[in-house]
């Protein structure tokens, strides 16, 4: 289900409170023109499951932090930031889940160099 970004926490705590308490993924896609970040959840008990999707443009990347609703939603979000350089607004810095990284480009985007010399932090 397509939603936007300022319903994600709202809708995400709907669901949890409906049954979905289960935070499956969360991932992105590279359209080029466009990044769709995928939020999985499920419901155990009634075996479940459901995906919301927000497409947002490459100059305006951020989501809402979700932590606050799915603890797990942790490492997800990390790697949202760091191999597809989506802004998690809400979130402190922590350490990278990378250790060699410039962060200047983002490998799980299309665009990413892979052939480009490691500039180092």
């Amino acid at each position: 289900m397509k939603i936007e970004r300022e319903r994600l926490a709202s809708k995400l705590a709907e669901m949890k409170k409906s049954g979905f308490a289960y935070l499956v993924k969360i991932t992105a896609v590279d359209y080029i023109k466009s990044i769709t970040i995928l939020y999985f959840i499920r419901d155990i008990d009634a075996a479940k499951d459901e995906a919301l999707e927000i497409e947002l443009d490459p100059a305006d990347l951020w989501v809402p932090t979700v932590m606050h609703i799915y603890p797990a939603a942790d490492w997800y979000e990390r790697e949202l930031s760091e191999m597809f350089g989506v802004e998690i607004k809400g979130r402190k810095a922590e350490r990278l889940l990378l250790e060699k990284w410039d962060g200047k480009s983002f490998p799980l985007r299309k665009s990413f160099a892979w052939n480009a010399p490691y500039e180092g932090m």
